[in-house]
């Protein structure tokens, strides 16, 4: 797989292909969000379900109004507070994009990145671009080059190198088309955050049959191991890693500080990061070890504890149960 300058992909995808892209929150698998073939191919690169809807990305606020109607004041203050950054703001669409990416919806999901790089080749194209994160469906998000191309060697033209991203998670989704917005997605952008520029806004409690936002029905983030939250003392955590290494499982142990020492019986320790910024490249970690069960600390952070409820089907060892 080619690395690409900035040039090379803009002429890429002006001609119809698919090429990964660097973001702050995840690398993204871009096409141009008007070309439907062009975004189909996306779907068949990925493997991704084709009413899983896309974020399409634009590198200039004049774009919402040419993508969306209907644009709340409340909508635009949001955009005006964190854009360039990891929001992406649901709004009536308009009908330019394709339909593939909007999953055939009345609403459209626009973000502008903060990336450097991106943000350069989206406002020297001019092109919104649909753009999931650039892995296999269902697999860890990519959050550096090496991830891309281990997932997606000979299905794309190339991918531009934009180093390890800064934020790691995938960004907040909030629904701006209804009277009380909701967060669709807890991402890089807290709800007190929204809070404190929009006034109250509510959060989404289960994942719809027709989703508004990538996240929220399918089975996400989750590498080849069973993935399980551990719930309860320090205690039962070791007991849990030495039933399941006595039982002939390769265990793993994702941890908020693996420095700490605390799992000694662990095979391999890794660790969430702050903010949840190493969770997919530890998650990716464990599949390279070929680890058999990996066994996960909570975290306080709702973007983590999210990612993690997806990762591990909320697949939970219980303390109490037990």
């Amino acid at each position: 797989m080619k690395n690409l300058t900035i040039k090379e992909a803009i002429r890429l995808l002006a001609d119809g292909q698919i090429v990964a892209i660097p973001t702050e929150t995840v690398y993204g698998l871009a096409a141009d969000a008007r070309n439907g073939l062009a975004v189909s191919h996306i779907f068949k690169a990925k493997g991704r379900p084709s009413d899983n809807p896309l974020i399409v990305h634009i590198g200039d606020v004049s774009q919402v109004d040419l993508l969306a109607t209907h644009v709340s004041e409340k909508a635009r203050l949001l955009m005006a507070h964190f854009w360039p950054g990891p929001l992406t703001v649901i709004l009536p669409n308009a009908g330019v994009v394709s339909q593939l990416v909007t999953a055939g919806l009345s609403t459209v999901g626009l973000r502008m990145p903060s990336h450097e790089a991106t943000l350069q080749l989206l406002r020297i194209s001019g092109i919104p671009l649909a753009a999931p994160s650039a892995n296999l469906s269902g697999k860890p998000s990519p959050t550096c080059v090496q991830h891309v191309k281990h997932d997606l060697k000979g299905q794309i033209a190339g991918v531009i190198d934009g180093g390890i991203c800064e934020v790691g998670l995938e960004s907040t989704v909030i629904d701006m088309t209804l009277d009380v917005p909701v967060i669709l997605r807890p991402g890089g952008i807290s709800q007190d955050a929204i809070e404190a520029v929009i006034g109250p806004v509510s959060t989404s409690a289960h994942s719809s049959n027709q989703p508004k936002s990538p996240g929220m029905k399918y089975a996400h983030y989750s590498p080849d191991a069973h993935v399980y939250l551990v719930q309860g003392s320090p205690m039962y955590f070791q007991k849990m890693i030495k039933h399941y290494k006595e039982n002939g499982f390769k265990v793993g142990v994702l941890c908020l500080d693996p420095t700490s020492g605390q799992h000694p019986f662990a095979d391999v320790v890794k660790g969430i990061g702050k903010k949840g910024k190493s969770l997919y490249a530890s998650l990716r970690e464990f599949d390279e070890q070929e680890v058999d069960v990996i066994l996960c600390e909570a975290s306080g952070d709702v973007a983590v504890m999210n990612r993690l409820m997806k990762a591990s089907e909320e697949r939970m060892l219980s303390e109490v149960e037990n």
